[in-house]
């Protein structure tokens, strides 16, 4: 049992208090999964430039002097130490430079999520200590998702927790179990997938790149996990400029959706939306089993 939770602003006026509002809807889920918390924001983008979320189990060591030494791939690097993460801003054009240069001197700091938009945050811990740790409440933007973890099948870590982003401004969080992730992982690294961990939700996560790597957009991949995912799930998925969810045929995890004219919100309870503002006169549903639903901002546009 995992609690997940979604916000898609349209309303621009309420985009500086998205980390807030997200963050309470989180904080509610904590009784469905006191194990681990994680929450992607998505940020507006800066015109050519890039953002790296990473993590260190030894901070103090890994953080010390980062800024400086990636200074000589890209002199306008930045470094934003938020406790055990870290964003790492940099040129679009040197992104990847700066990534390798990374991984070669730090092996040990991992890449959280990576784009020109999202930061992620995750760690072992209850969301209202996720929450506060990383300073999310202050954080604005356009829309996020998050997770709170009771683990079932693999172990209670940082990097076991949700959201899992396996592609550029991509993150996935899921309340279930799939049945067929072991197969389905030996295809997608023939693709060239790579993977962190044995937990059933990256796999679905890096399935969703893998589609999108092909032209679909993110509803297509989602109506393609329909038919390639086999178990239970519900997923709430980010990208860039959308928002997607999707339950299996079954849809035995709960789920609840509101709308209003100010923004779309997922809950796996409907507590999780009751300090939302306007929702006593929200369009409130539950999403129907082996349908997805999809909103972009782009597309909106």
């Amino acid at each position: 049992m995992c609690g997940i939770v979604g916000l898609f602003l349209k309303d621009k006026s309420l985009e500086p208090k998205l980390g807030d509002m997200l963050s309470d809807m989180l904080v509610t889920m904590t009784d469905r999964g006191p194990d681990s918390a994680g929450i992607a924001i998505y940020g507006t983008p800066s015109v050519g430039r890039a953002k790296l979320t990473v993590q260190s189990a030894k901070p103090a060591a890994d953080f010390a002097g980062l800024e400086a030494l990636l200074k000589p791939v890209d002199a306008s690097v930045t470094v934003e130490l938020k406790s055990t993460h870290a964003v790492i801003e940099a040129s679009s054009a040197l992104a990847t430079a700066v990534r390798e240069l990374l991984a070669q001197e730090r092996p040990d700091i991992r890449v959280m999520g990576s784009g020109d938009s999202v930061e992620i945050y995750k760690e072992v811990g209850l969301p209202r200590d996720v929450v506060s740790r990383f300073g999310i409440r202050a954080m604005g933007g356009t829309h996020g998702i998050g997770h709170t973890r009771m683990a079932t099948e693999s172990a209670v870590t940082t990097l076991g927790a949700h959201p899992f982003s396996t592609g550029a401004d991509q993150c996935l969080v899921h309340n279930g179990s799939l049945s067929n992730h072991n197969n389905l992982r030996r295809e997608l690294v023939r693709e060239g997938m790579t993977f962190e961990t044995q937990n059933d939700s990256e796999v679905a996560a890096a399935y969703l790149t893998a589609e999108m790597a092909k032209g679909k957009d993110l509803g297509q991949a989602l109506t393609g996990a329909l038919d390639d995912l086999d178990g239970f799930f519900t997923f709430v998925v980010g990208t860039k400029s959308g928002f997607g969810v999707v339950r299996d045929p079954i849809a035995c995890k709960p789920a609840v959706m509101a709308e209003t004219d100010q923004y779309i919100a997922f809950g796996s309870e409907y507590r999780a939306l009751v300090n939302l503002p306007g929702i006593e006169g929200a369009r409130v549903w539950e999403p129907e089993p082996a349908t997805v639903y999809f909103w972009d901002h782009e597309k909106a546009a």
